[in-house]
C-alpha cells in the first residue's frame, strides 16, 4: 500500500514539474521569438545590420543624441553640438 502512494506522489509530481519546465520553455520560445521579430524589423526598416555590434553602436548612438539634447537643455551649446556631431557621426555608420 506504502509503495502505491509513492509511486502514485511521485508521478504526480513529476507530472507538475514536467507541466511547469514546458510552460516556461514555451514562454522563453515566445519572448525569443518576438525578441528576434523585433530586432529583425527595426534593423530592416534602418536599413541595417542585424549583428550585435550594430545594435550596440545604434544604442550608443541614441545616447550620444540623447546628451546633445541634455546639453542644449542645459543652455550648453558648445557641448550640445559636441554630442550632436558624435552621434550623427556614430549612427551614420549604421544607418545606411
Amino acid at each position: 500500500m506504502q509503495a502505491d502512494f509513492f509511486g502514485w506522489l511521485g508521478n504526480k509530481i513529476g507530472l507538475i514539474i514536467h507541466f511547469i519546465v514546458e510552460s516556461l520553455s514555451g514562454l522563453f520560445n515566445m519572448l525569443s521569438n518576438a525578441s528576434s521579430n523585433f530586432i529583425e524589423g527595426l534593423s530592416k526598416s534602418l536599413g541595417m545590420d542585424t549583428s550585435i555590434i550594430s545594435i550596440i553602436t545604434l544604442i550608443v548612438g541614441l545616447m550620444l543624441l540623447y546628451s546633445a539634447v541634455r546639453a542644449f537643455m542645459r543652455a550648453s551649446i558648445i557641448m550640445g553640438v559636441i554630442w550632436l556631431m558624435l552621434g550623427l557621426w556614430l549612427l551614420s555608420w549604421v544607418v545606411h
